[in-house]
């Protein structure tokens, strides 16, 4: 069994977010998928894109947010799944006052970051893994 927090996973802070690279490419023998936890700031949101040849989920965890995939718009809360088909552009914003927080799925995995993505690492404190 493979398992990683993320306290033990690289970050990075971003235009209003935080984003934990749960499991990239390669990582525990993984071919086909990447994860990433991301956290939004109220107000936040990131800017409309696509993936040439990822699909792609979000799975809303807590807050609550305004998706737009392929022309549409929802409101999205705990609990919802968006499926984003690859070449489709998409966004997802904060409207609410909490952190807005929701798990990235992409399939195949995303081959690099971001060309302003910095990956940091912060191990745990002593004692707490």
């Amino acid at each position: 069994m493979h398992t990683q927090t993320l306290e033990e996973s690289p970050r990075n802070h971003r235009g209003g977010q935080v984003s934990y690279l749960l499991m990239a490419k390669g990582q525990f023998g993984s071919k086909n998928l990447s994860i990433t936890w991301v956290e939004r700031g109220s107000g936040s949101g990131q800017p409309s894109h696509e993936h040439s040849e990822q699909e792609q989920v979000y799975v809303i965890v807590r807050g609550r947010g305004v998706m737009h995939a392929g022309g549409e718009e929802q409101e999205v809360r705990p609990g919802t799944l968006v499926f984003v088909p690859p070449a489709t552009p998409h966004a997802i914003r904060n409207i609410g006052e909490e952190p807005l927080a929701y798990v990235s799925a992409s399939s195949p995995p995303v081959e690099r970051p971001p060309a302003d993505a910095i990956w940091t690492y912060q191990a745990p404190p002593t004692g707490q893994r």
